[in-house]
């Protein structure tokens, strides 16, 4: 949790409801002690979360959630992170919290926010290099690939798309739109 942001949000997934009322209690004691407890209280209160589940449950749980970071704190944090899809940054085990990748462990700090991990990642350098794509067909290519592309434009509504591969096909007479 971020203590200076009104809008974190942390959230703890465990299988043991007794554990779950002791982090509970200590979140509220941590938060006390805080120079910036008043915000981190407002974001624990408004955004925190404690959900009790089956560990096998979580990683869908985490890939529903889409976390920009996301600790598992358990005996065999792989078999759980190689589950999971949509996360910025996972920390594995008990001795990896976020503030070592934040701080020290070199890995990216500038990471997907708000549900963004389901279809992007963390800043890299492809965010800084400009990238053109570049499509050849010759004609026997064409002909394979043609017939399909007509059909997806018309459904997608664009005749013109469509007349532009149909034409090129020799289909030009008949096309919709």
């Amino acid at each position: 949790m971020c203590s200076s942001d009104l809008a974190a949000q942390s959230i703890l997934i465990t299988d043991d409801t007794a554990f779950a009322a002791a982090v509970e209690a200590q979140v509220e004691a941590q938060i006390a002690t805080l120079s910036t407890g008043a915000v981190a209280e407002a974001s624990w209160r408004d955004h925190g979360a404690v959900i009790i589940a089956p560990l096998d449950q979580t990683p869908a749980l985490v890939d529903r959630l889409a976390p920009e970071h996301v600790e598992f704190a358990v005996v065999d944090p792989d078999a759980l992170a190689a589950q999971v899809r949509h996360a910025g940054a996972m920390f594995l085990g008990r001795h990896a919290p976020e503030a070592i990748g934040d701080y020290v462990a070199g890995s990216n700090h500038v990471l997907p926010t708000s549900r963004a991990a389901r279809f992007s990642s963390g800043l890299s350098i492809y965010d800084f290099i400009k990238r053109t794509s570049f499509v050849k067909c010759d004609a026997a290519a064409f002909q394979a690939l043609g017939p399909a592309t007509v059909a997806l434009a018309e459904a997608e509504g664009l005749p013109a798309h469509a007349r532009s591969a149909a034409l090129r096909l020799g289909q030009g007479a008949g096309l919709k739109g």
